[in-house]
């Protein structure tokens, strides 16, 4: 028998108030039909672009649909998102699907429409005061229209898109769907399926016999693959070079970063800087080979617990108290609004049957922010409401700050208001720990392994990705033992002296689906750094850096990312963010190795 509830039996104040989004299935339907109806309008646009006018109607008429179709998507999916087996809300998840593909296609003429105005014009457009609200929109126009070819060139790009997807759709079924693991002995000698899913949680084991089997049968597997997938791995790269070079960018690094308009500096940096800190890195495994009491540090114990499973029961209660007390460095307006979140429907709490998987930050312009949990008693959970929490009071206040277009931030800014509200939790458990050698030593590994898998391991990843596109674009052949050789080089340098480097883990590029989604990684990286920089000057400084953080919460994407960290006290085209993450990581060893002597 399941204990897990049925979608009816739960609580009112433990879900979240849809009905804030649309009262009644009678009022999506009518808004529904408003979006059909305004598309209807918007043909009477089409080669009519060219005055200031023409232009603020057909964006103002954009935004309104755009901002229908977002609350009628949201809500459509959160409904489905409660129950994934419930019928109607499948169909309302289809039918909201249907019409953004619609959507989308019905306004794509606006942006190569207005792309093929002279230069000269845009500039009129860009400081024209009656479109003064759309002087980002048209200033990123304008930048990106260096990189937009012809009519008949863009129409064949077009058309090579659903190529382009191959490497990206033939890995995922050798990967998802083809690839067979042998079975593994768990550490009661019983033979356990190993899939995806399950090989973290073999690595996990106190049985380094277990580890190292598992390890071995996820890479002898890889192993078996590895002409395929460098294949795969290859056409991807070759793909990112064709159309790096057909659109006139200098390099595929360059040509990712240009959407968000970020300097190529800021991915240099972040790997040089981590260069610098390496010494760290090896400090932190040399600590780690002490605590597991081990010979030798091999690459499968990276995930094996350093102390004793500590077990914390928090119920949601508790969570949601020591959250808004972790959180009172940032000041009053912050933690009210943060209350306002806990108490009015922001939320939807526990797990029931058929629920979506995972937690989330979501929401439509207009509206508060919602966030899905599927809340247990444990640590764990207390740091994904604090994280989803960081998401939801960063969409408040630029969706409370700032018009429709100008409030969507990018996925480089995402990740800091969540990571820093983590920040802010550790450092006040840590005080609270204070006289429980135990819970902070769990403490201290759980962040300090966060720093590993979130700083150090991705930006092996980002470097990885900066390799071997720099030797597809000189012409050099992407090998499987050529990938093999440059990835386990990479883990002998970053992981040090103290690590045995098995032979093995030369194949863990073959598994590294975000290989697929190039120069993406490094986001982690970064965003983790910014937020670790913000709470640090918090922390340090108090209301002053309150002032700049809640700017920078309240800026959105009203300009570029880079600008914006930048206006908030973090300038991420320097080393500085990345070193004062390293500080906190520096800080964290020292007391790890200062419990240990004890």
């Amino acid at each position: 028998m399941s204990d897990v509830v049925k979608r009816q039996d739960v609580p009112k104040d433990q879900q979240w108030k849809l009905e804030d989004l649309f009262a009644s299935q009678q009022a999506w339907d009518q808004e529904y039909q408003t979006v059909k109806d305004q598309l209807g309008k918007v043909s009477a646009y089409h080669g009519k672009l060219t005055d200031a006018a023409s232009v603020k109607a057909c964006f103002s008429l954009e935004d309104e649909i755009s901002l229908h179709t977002e609350r009628l998507y949201v809500y459509a999916n959160m409904r489905h998102h409660e129950d994934t087996a419930e019928p109607t809300y499948q169909a309302l998840s289809e039918k909201s699907k249907k019409l953004s593909v619609d959507v989308n296609e019905t306004l794509s003429f606006i942006t190569p429409e207005i792309l093929s105005l002279s230069d000269a014009q845009l500039d009129q457009f860009i400081n024209d005061p009656e479109l003064s609200k759309y002087k980002f929109t048209l200033t990123e126009m304008k930048r990106e229209k260096a990189h937009v070819l012809s009519k008949a060139e863009e129409a064949l790009l077009a058309q090579v898109g659903n190529i382009s997807q191959a490497p990206n759709t033939i890995y995922g079924m050798i990967n998802n769907a083809d690839m067979k693991f042998p079975k593994v002995k768990d550490e009661k000698g019983v033979e356990r399926e190993l899939t995806h899913g399950s090989y973290i949680t073999f690595l996990e084991s106190d049985n380094a016999e277990v580890r190292r089997n598992a390890f071995k049968a996820v890479y002898e597997t890889y192993g078996k693959q590895k002409n395929t997938i460098a294949a795969t791995l290859s056409a991807n790269v070759t793909k990112n070079i064709f159309y790096a070079r057909a659109r006139k960018y200098p390099s595929v690094l360059e040509m990712s970063l240009y959407g968000d308009n970020i300097p190529k500096e800021v991915y240099s940096n972040l790997i040089d800087t981590i260069h610098e800190h390496l010494p760290l890195m090896h400090r932190y495994m040399n600590l780690r080979k002490k605590l597991l009491k081990v010979d030798e540090l091999h690459m499968y114990d990276l995930f094996a617990p350093l102390v004793d499973e500590f077990k914390m029961d928090i119920t949601y209660d508790e969570a949601k108290k020591m959250v808004l007390e972790s959180l009172h460095p940032l000041g009053d307006d912050y933690l009210n609004n943060l209350k306002n979140g806990f108490d009015d429907g922001w939320i939807d709490v526990h797990e029931n049957e058929g629920k979506r998987s995972g937690a989330y930050s979501w929401g439509a312009y207009g509206t508060h922010p919602y966030v899905l949990l599927n809340h247990k008693e444990n640590l764990n959970s207390m740091f994904t409401l604090a994280h989803e929490m960081g998401h939801a009071l960063h969409s408040f206040y630029s969706d409370t700050n700032l018009e429709y277009r100008d409030a969507q931030y990018t996925i480089f800014l995402a990740e800091v208001a969540s990571t820093l509200n983590e920040a802010l939790l550790m450092n006040y458990m840590l005080k609270k720990a204070e006289n429980d050698p135990k819970m902070k030593m769990y403490l201290l590994t759980y962040y300090a392994d966060q720093f590993r898998t979130t700083v150090f391991r991705q930006t092996m990843f980002a470097e990885f990705e900066k390799i071997i596109h720099e030797r597809a674009e000189q012409g050099d052949a992407l090998t499987p033992q050529e990938l093999s050789k440059i990835y386990y080089d990479l883990n002998v340098q970053y992981y040090g002296k103290d690590m045995v480097i098995d032979k093995e883990i030369e194949m863990e590029w073959a598994r590294i689906p975000h290989f697929y989604t190039s120069f993406y990684v490094y986001k982690y990286a970064t965003g983790f750094s910014a937020a670790t920089s913000f709470s640090k000057q918090i922390l340090e400084e108090g209301a002053p850096a309150v002032d700049r953080y809640l700017g920078f919460l309240k800026s959105g994407g009203s300009d570029y990312s880079i600008n914006i960290l930048k206006k908030a006290g973090v300038d991420m085209s320097s080393p500085q963010p990345i070193r004062e993450a390293m500080d906190v990581f520096k800080k964290l060893i020292e007391d790890m190795e200062q419990l240990t002597s004890k």
